[in-house]
């Protein structure tokens, strides 16, 4: 095991990785910008080192200052968490070469799970069911688009290759719009990402998102840990996660998370990774894979009794997983609330002090923020501030301890999405279970 990491990450999840590495013996180097030196796990870690000012481009972003302080402060590894450079290649490249272990997968597996065509591609080799689509990137042909579209049939979705977190993807209904839509995407593609590249999928208007999160080592041993259903989004970004996915089959999670286990085999997967799907109709449709940590791992750490970040650990430093698929038994039911800085009816942003901040408890609860009384939430990150997750020997019981966990947090001076995630708490179809990937959206129409 290594005896001590760097941490390139902020917030909670930073609060996370150094909680996980201190249960192991492991000690910690907090890489922070000037604006987050009094975050919590800054304060908690063996050591600290200030990387740039606020903008995320000269400080989180800064492949050469994150490498620097694993250098100076004599570290053996650095752990991405999510987000930032978690999913960067040239980043874990850059740490191998430097002579650190990048704590998550090889830089060529995250470049190909990064190019949406060439992961489709990979998957289909690997025998995962995927969306009918283009098979490969579009063209500036207008006819051929067109009869690639016919072909699949209306609607379609044009989606940046280099894309990701709901960007980059425009759904066309009809012929007449279709090739101003792939023009418009591969423009918008370009600024944002880089690439230009597009391709092609067919739309599917009511699917649910269910993902199976996996383990692989490299050894050539695999195991997925069940799934997760992450329906309820807005702007397609996840707002509530829970697992197991409700109605799923016993049938149908090992079928799928089987072909998962088989594709991490096949692509020489390392670390902890996700297989993201489209579910529709009993049928699964892949769509992505994140090659790290995801922010709703609680839940299935819950139902699991497996530690995701202590195993992602383990697994970079050469450890054979010590877990098999026999080990994995589903226990209850978790869910978790994603809380943000942000106001419940506009979403807009709420940075600011937050005078009291209060955590829920009890049995089955459980919270993962970095913040407390006179923090200061920046206007320069992603407005999550914390997670609340709960967790019963059913659904209902989870869900009712969410309510109550959700009654019980108070965030005093600034605004949080609290509210929001209690209507849906006591929704009648969110309670029925089983609700599609664009419920949320339309409940929250009605509201207005």
């Amino acid at each position: 095991m290594f005896s001590k990491i760097v941490i390139a990450n902020r917030g909670e999840i930073a609060l996370r990785i150094l909680r996980a590495c201190q249960t192991m013996g492991v000690k910690t180097v907090a890489v922070h910008s000037t604006i987050d030196r009094n975050q919590k796990h800054v304060g908690m870690a063996d050591e600290s080192v200030c990387i740039g000012p606020p903008a995320s481009a000269e400080s989180y972003l800064d492949i050469p200052k994150i490498i620097a302080a694993a250098e100076v402060t004599d570290a053996e590894a650095i752990h991405p968490g999510y987000g930032f450079l978690a999913e960067n290649a040239e980043f874990a490249e850059s740490i191998e070469e430097s002579g650190f272990k990048f704590i998550g997968p090889r830089a060529e597996t995250i470049r190909l799970m990064g190019d949406k065509v060439a992961a489709i591609e990979a998957m289909k080799s690997a025998g995962v069911p995927c969306v009918p689509g283009s098979d490969g990137p579009l063209n500036d042909d207008p006819e051929r688009n067109l009869s690639i579209a016919k072909k699949i049939g209306y609607p379609v979705i044009v989606k940046a290759a280099a894309g990701g977190g709901g960007r980059g993807m425009r759904v066309v209904h009809t012929e007449a719009a279709l090739n101003n839509a792939i023009i418009t995407t591969k423009t918008e593609a370009k600024a944002a990402f880089g690439d230009g590249t597009v391709y092609m999928e067919k739309y599917l208007e009511n699917p649910r998102h269910i993902e199976i999160q996996v383990l692989s080592d490299m050894h050539g041993n695999a195991i997925h840990l069940g799934e997760r259903d992450c329906s309820m989004q807005r702007r397609h970004q996840k707002v509530v996660e829970e697992a197991p996915a409700p109605g799923l089959t016993e049938e149908e999670r090992q079928q799928i998370g089987s072909v998962c286990v088989e594709a991490c085999k096949r692509i020489r997967y390392e670390g902890a990774g996700t297989f993201e799907f489209l579910y529709d109709s009993g049928r699964f449709y892949f769509i992505e894979m994140n090659t790290r940590i995801q922010v709703e791992h609680p839940v299935t750490e819950f139902i699991t009794g497996v530690d995701l970040i202590k195993q992602q650990l383990l697994i970079a430093a050469g450890e054979p997983l010590k877990i098999k698929q026999s080990d994995i038994k589903l226990n209850g039911h978790a869910i978790e609330c994603r809380v943000n800085a942000e106001d419940p009816n506009t979403f807009m942003p709420s940075p600011g002090t937050i005078e009291i901040f209060h955590a829920p408890g009890g049995p089955g609860v459980r919270v993962d923020s970095h913040v407390y009384d006179g923090y200061k939430v920046p206007p320069n990150y992603d407005s999550m501030i914390g997670k609340i997750i709960t967790h019963g020997e059913d659904r209902i019981t989870a869900i009712r301890r969410m309510r109550l966990a959700l009654a019980e947090t108070v965030v005093n001076g600034i605004k949080t999405n609290i509210p929001l995630q209690q209507r849906i708490m006591s929704d009648q179809g969110f309670v029925a279970g089983g609700k599609n990937i664009h419920y949320l959206e339309k409940r929250l129409k009605e509201h207005k």
